[in-house]
């Protein structure tokens, strides 16, 4: 990691806050070499900092005097309170003296502080919340996962073209494959909206492969999922709910007799892989994006590992400078679909009366 990129941490955001923020950030800078902007109370973060013992080179505390908290509405940045520890993070990215922003915080909030704060890339009409979750083969992107609940075909392919390069840049996949979820791989199944989203997708140019159901998300036949953010969310909780599920089953399974104990005991580096793949810490927080600059929105119940990762992660969004390569990319999507209406529109018109 550089530590020429700066990222502002929300130190007040989350379930275990201010501890789990400062630790996590803390080891991000001491161990993975990034800086930080510790955003929050500074007595309150000071007293968390001397708790670890250890030198925090590469970390400044950054006053804020307010929280949003996690039953606060999602205007309360905006409107309340502009002194908040989120919407200063936010402002710290616009003003460029961040790169990024992480906060396990209230995602609401965090989603407008993004929004009307740091400010959406031109083009872009809806930011998406993406998550990375494991497949058999690698990692998946799933977007929207619950920033835009009703969406248009537009928003949808500005979706793709987002999950695109978050996977190319950030994943390492050099040609990502797009599929649209839907209820069936043929293009004549699924909603209006899929439909309308499948015919739009087959024009942007990249590696889209249709339709795919909801095993493919884990099946590792797609590397970009794209969905509207009522159903990614039901697949994100759905899929958070019974990875907790098969944990709690297994484990009860291996503690019913001797045989299993001893069984458990010889398989346990294989189960302990299964455990961090399958640890929502391990990749930290979701990236919205989007946004002119990067936002990373971890769970509200964070543990200092969780952010590590987060800011991690947000390192990465700025490395790869992905926020100008989406703002590039959109912008070439509506100059050629500009190009195609204006031809359509030429086609149709009439031809002048009386000839030349």
């Amino acid at each position: 990691m550089t530590s020429e990129l700066r990222i502002a941490v929300d130190a007040m955001g989350g379930d275990h806050a201010p501890r789990a923020a400062v630790e996590g950030a803390c080891t991000a800078a001491l161990d993975d070499g990034a800086s930080i902007l510790l955003v929050g109370d500074t007595a309150r973060i000071q007293a968390e900092i001397d708790r670890l013992h250890r030198p925090c080179e590469r970390v400044e505390i950054v006053h804020a005097e307010e929280v949003v908290e996690m039953d606060d509405p999602p205007i309360t940045p905006i409107r309340k309170k502009r002194r908040s520890s989120m919407r200063i993070c936010g402002q710290l990215v616009k003003e460029g003296r961040a790169q990024a922003m992480v906060t396990a915080g209230n995602t609401g909030a965090a989603m407008i502080t993004a929004k009307m704060v740091i400010g959406a890339i031109e083009g872009v009409d809806r930011p998406a919340l993406a998550a990375v979750l494991p497949n058999t083969s690698g990692r998946t992107v799933l977007l929207d996962v619950g920033a835009n609940l009703d969406s248009k075909p537009e928003h949808l392919r500005q979706f793709a073209v987002m999950g695109h390069f978050y996977a190319q840049e950030v994943l390492r996949t050099a040609s990502p494959r797009i599929g649209l979820l839907s209820v069936g791989e043929e293009d004549i199944k699924g909603t209006d909206l899929t439909k309308e989203v499948f015919r739009v997708l087959k024009t942007t140019g990249m590696n889209f492969i249709g339709n795919v159901e909801g095993r493919d998300v884990f099946n590792g036949s797609a590397d970009v999922v794209v969905c509207d953010g009522f159903v990614g969310n039901a697949v994100l909780k759905a899929a958070e709910s019974l990875a907790s599920l098969f944990g709690k089953m297994l484990r009860q399974s291996l503690q019913r007799s001797l045989r299993t104990q001893l069984g458990a005991a010889l398989a346990k580096p294989a189960f302990d892989d299964l455990k961090r793949k399958l640890d929502y810490a391990e990749y930290g927080a979701a990236p919205l994006l989007g946004v002119r600059g990067g936002c990373f929105i971890g769970h509200g119940r964070s543990n200092p590992r969780a952010i590590r990762s987060a800011v991690r992660r947000a390192v990465e969004f700025c490395a790869a400078d992905l926020h100008h390569k989406i703002h590039d990319k959109v912008a070439e999507l509506h100059a050629r679909e500009a190009q195609y209406l204006g031809g359509q529109t030429a086609l149709a018109a009439p031809e002048p009366e009386g000839g030349a």
